[in-house]
């Protein structure tokens, strides 16, 4: 399966920065590729099972994203089950370990089969660049949250 993995040191404990993936429906703070996000159903705002809806920047195409794998403070994984993009199936694994007191090592890593079968496949090679673009503004987006208090500023 395709997929992107990005790495980056974010200086702040773990704790603080997972606070920021945890908060789930609001993901919106740090990541510069949304206009909106919220949750789509009132079933707790975090955890195994909790699911929301990311509306893109160009205000017309969206993901619906649920919360498969949690384990708090090490790594979450989010299955996008519905949507715009052109993918059959994509998951995002975020994956945080201290590498010091007020240091933290954040990996994350998105596998994803394209659409359209062997079009999709033959799209790869120009998806993966453009996933590393918007997924770099997003974790760098969660680093400046983190480390500076950069909350995105979206246009009315």
């Amino acid at each position: 399966m395709p997929h992107v993995t990005l790495t980056r040191t974010i200086n702040a404990p773990v704790a603080e920065v997972w606070k920021t993936w945890d908060d789930f429906a609001n993901i919106d703070k740090f990541n510069p590729n949304l206009k909106r996000s919220f949750l789509v159903e009132e079933n707790g705002q975090t955890g195994l099972g909790a699911t929301r809806q990311c509306d893109l920047e160009d205000g017309k195409n969206y993901i619906q994203e649920r919360i498969v794998e949690y384990t708090p403070e090490r790594k979450m994984a989010v299955d996008i089950y519905n949507g715009t993009m052109p993918l059959k199936s994509a998951r995002a694994e975020i994956e945080m370990r201290a590498t010091g007191p007020n240091r933290t090592e954040l990996q994350f890593t998105m596998h994803f089969v394209p659409k359209f079968g062997l079009l999709g496949r033959l799209m790869v090679p120009m998806m993966k660049p453009r996933f590393r673009k918007l997924l770099g503004r997003l974790v760098d987006g969660n680093r400046a949250y983190v480390e500076d208090g950069v909350v995105i500023a979206r246009a009315a």
